[in-house]
């Protein structure tokens, strides 16, 4: 893994001079160091050049340079250790989406169904190849949430087990890029409003009824049948905050 000062390459050095000076000064140093790193220039897990060589290497402020490292961090690109410097991250999906979740916390009216719309789309993907792929040991770990949810009424309860048995079905997808966007579609704050939202109306028992479902095509090992049921559970969902979108 490289460790040394990056050096610039001829071809770099012309783009500098050339690029194309589009928004604020702060967006442009981010699309610099992320180019950077898209072309290799920057490896994960590397450290970054100081923010003022780097600033000046890019022909940037070095304040400017501070914004957009700032802006990196936070959205996980970057990291900064203590004592030691400013670093690549490992750039692994769930990092990198991390502050996804914050849009299906605070999206509300006819774009959250929107998300839901898409969330429908690549859950039952997920759960289809988690029908092919998944191992015993994860299938008797759903099971178990699965089960947990259906020995209680606690809302916090099933509220956690509901989290779990489709944060699991995801992982056993093994597409970890699909799992990492399900995991910010699936705010546990609005999958709170949904099951109170169930409670009041009674339907707590037809969603158990879907997860279980869900749980059967799974131990089929049928990829088909799997990905009807949790298009169909989502869709459930979807169908109800499209009535409450219009009631409003």
């Amino acid at each position: 893994m490289p460790t040394g000062p990056v050096r610039q390459t001829a071809a770099e050095a012309g783009a500098s001079a050339t690029a194309p000076r589009k928004g604020t000064v702060t967006q442009r140093a981010i699309e610099r160091i992320k180019g950077m790193i898209a072309d290799g220039l920057l490896e994960p897990g590397q450290r970054l050049p100081t923010e003022r060589d780097l600033a000046a290497r890019l022909g940037i402020s070095r304040s400017s340079m501070r914004e957009a490292i700032r802006a990196l961090t936070v959205l996980g690109v970057l990291e900064a250790r203590h004592g030691s410097g400013i670093y690549v991250t490992r750039l692994e999906a769930g990092d990198l989406l991390e502050t996804f979740g914050v849009v299906a916390d605070l999206t509300r009216g006819p774009r959250l169904v929107e998300l839901l719309e898409v969330r429908r789309i690549l859950e039952s993907t997920a759960t289809a190849l988690a029908a092919a792929r998944i191992t015993p040991d994860r299938l008797a770990v759903v099971g178990k949430h699965l089960a947990a949810m259906d020995a209680t009424d606690d809302l916090e309860e099933i509220l956690a087990h509901d989290l779990a048995f489709h944060r699991e079905i995801a992982a056993a997808g093994g597409n970890e890029t699909m799992a990492a966007i399900l995991e910010g579609l699936s705010s546990r704050t609005f999958r709170a409003r949904v099951w109170r939202g169930y409670q009041e109306e009674g339907a707590i028992a037809r969603t158990r009824r879907e997860h279980a479902a869900v749980f059967r095509a799974l131990t089929a090992r049928d990829p088909e049948a799997a990905r009807a049921a949790a298009a169909a559970h989502v869709g459930e969902v979807e169908e109800w905050l499209r009535a409450r979108v219009a009631q409003s």
